[in-house]
């Protein structure tokens, strides 16, 4: 074989390796379990293996806050202030897990995975919407979320629900508005009963002062507001928010959390 057949060969067989890569899926790290992996679905940044562990909530048996089973919260609760909530997948111990490197742990990449998954929160809120007969077309839409205090922005050094409703709010072209700020600060809401936390967040959430400049509106016109927060637990803290929203705004209130 003469130098220029080798030649040849070498460059038809680059040529080939070149098309077939870039014919085949680009490999990219799995956010979660962070192996190269064909990704799954993109816009997740997850593989196949990761994606199908996803506890997804499909169908909502508690009309009230979305819940995949019999809620004793919601029977229990005097008056919700919010309409109705919905959440995108059930807290099981994979999900934990994914929260715990996200809050805790200071992962912020996952943002970007739990943004995402919250589309589905409204999503299933707009099919319930749509036979509660209250969507409308001429009400302003807003998102908002839970604020943090500072003693715990300072530990964490952000506001997990904050960062959910900005990832969502561009996914669905919604503004997203820091409506409410957090008076005082109390401990985790997970570690009490359900009296405590009722006594706990009396008082807790104010409107921010700045609204007016951030709405461009007046608190008379007709919005439709969604708070968003990582977990529904009981109900409580989004029934406080919803509370001093509904004092302020001729709103429909709704909840979409990421976890339920």
């Amino acid at each position: 074989m003469s130098y220029q057949q080798l030649d040849m060969r070498i460059l038809i067989k680059k040529v080939m390796g070149s098309v077939a890569s870039l014919l085949s899926p680009l490999k990219k790290e799995c956010l979660l379990c962070k192996q190269n992996s064909t990704l799954h679905v993109d816009e997740f940044g997850l593989c196949h293996s990761c994606y199908t562990r996803i506890p997804w909530i499909r169908e909502a048996l508690c009309p009230t806050c979305g819940r995949g089973e019999f809620c004793s919260d919601c029977q229990r609760r005097l008056h919700s202030y919010f309409i109705r909530s919905r959440s995108a997948v059930r807290y099981d111990e994979t999900m934990k897990e994914l929260l715990a490197r996200y809050k805790y742990r200071g992962d912020e990449r996952l943002k970007v995975v739990l943004g995402q998954m919250i589309v589905h929160s409204y999503h299933l809120l707009q099919m319930d919407r749509l036979m509660l007969h209250v969507k409308s077309d001429s009400v302003q839409e807003l998102i908002t979320f839970v604020p943090v205090s500072e003693r715990r922005m300072l530990e964490r050094g952000f506001n997990q629900a904050e960062q959910m409703a900005v990832e969502l709010g561009k996914r669905l072209g919604i503004p997203v508005v820091p409506l409410l700020s957090r008076s005082k600060h109390t401990d985790k809401q997970s570690f009490k009963k359900r009296s405590e936390r009722l006594d706990d967040l009396e008082h807790v959430f104010e409107l921010n002062e700045a609204i007016d400049d951030d709405i461009g509106g007046s608190p008379a016109s007709s919005f439709v507001i969604y708070i968003v927060d990582d977990v529904y637990t009981t109900g409580s803290t989004m029934n406080q928010c919803a509370k001093v929203l509904g004092e302020y705004f001729s709103a429909e209130i709704f909840g979409l959390t990421w976890a339920r």
